[in-house]
């Protein structure tokens, strides 16, 4: 009786997630396989894998594609290191730290839109902050929204700040749950705060490393509202699509060219990519993992 209690229980969790997440999710794989127009969605042809060989010789997918790795890199790696540096400081007895705990939560609990409208007024050309701080050293009139490495830049710096407060909170976490005594004996030995960081702290947040990374590289895969927004909600990130990521692009896909089954196709390609590069990650920590060992 108590065992069928207990599946009573899970049922409503399970109900909803086949209904929610589960058939969704195999319902776009379906549609990839079709050719599906928004205006007749169930007006359905098949035609297999076409979409995904159309998919990958599409110079706007292969732009997509590049744009996204680009943006994930430049946003997911300073963001990580800055959230490492700042969790570092903070695991330290200082003054007012739980006033700057609370004040890195803030970005993350800030409206994207928001952000991204004051960010916007930061790189405008002609009177934007960015560009009167890079005049003092010679820089002058950058033009951060159409030109493709400053626009993927200041896009980058939006999703920078909104993250790194809830990365460096996860690894403060991480940090105060390694044993004290290791860093006792440590400093018995005559080891440096740089030492102890390098030899005792890395080690010990390797599992929350990777899950931060795994977390990053998740979103910056699937990265929409920052380049959607920065672009005036238009889907082309871009006059020359030079911020255009693979979500945007399956965004136009299904609602700008009605196209429902070449963007079930992106969808599906963005789920396979998420899987190999959480897999590439998983394998790279478990070799770090194994060689500081051996």
């Amino acid at each position: 009786m108590g065992s069928r209690a207990a599946y009573v229980y899970v049922a409503p969790f399970f109900i909803i997630f086949a209904a929610m997440g589960l058939y969704p999710f195999l319902y776009t794989a379906w549609v990839s396989l079709h050719k599906v127009s928004l205006a007749k969605p169930n007006a359905m042809s098949w035609v297999g894998f076409a979409n995904y060989s159309h998919l990958w010789s599409n110079h706007f997918f292969l732009n997509a594609l590049k744009n996204t790795f680009t943006i994930g890199v430049i946003s997911t790696v300073p963001q990580l290191l800055i959230a490492l540096g700042v969790a570092h400081m903070l695991n330290y007895t200082m003054r007012w730290r739980t006033f700057f705990r609370v004040a890195l939560i803030l970005p993350y609990a800030t409206s994207v839109a928001a952000a991204t409208l004051v960010f916007s007024q930061i790189y405008s050309q002609q009177y934007g902050l960015a560009n009167w701080v890079t005049g003092l050293f010679g820089v002058h009139n950058i033009d951060w929204l159409n030109n493709k490495w400053a626009s993927q830049t200041a896009i980058s710096t939006i999703v920078t700040w909104r993250w790194v407060g809830y990365n460096a909170l996860i690894y403060l976490a991480g940090m105060q749950a390694i044993p004290g005594d290791l860093y006792e004996s440590a400093v018995i030995d005559g080891a440096s705060r740089w030492q102890q960081f390098r030899f005792v702290t890395l080690p010990g947040l390797r599992p929350t490393i990777l899950f931060t990374v795994i977390i990053s590289t998740i979103g910056a895969t699937q990265l929409f509202a920052e380049p959607l927004l920065y672009g005036s909600g238009k889907p082309n990130g871009g006059g020359l699509n030079q911020f255009q990521t693979l979500g945007l692009l399956m965004y136009q896909q299904g609602w700008a060219n009605r196209n429902l089954g070449l963007a079930a196709t992106t969808a599906w390609t963005i789920f396979l990519l998420i899987v190999v590069l959480v897999l590439v990650n998983v394998f790279v920590m478990r070799r770090i993992t194994r060689e500081s060992k051996g």
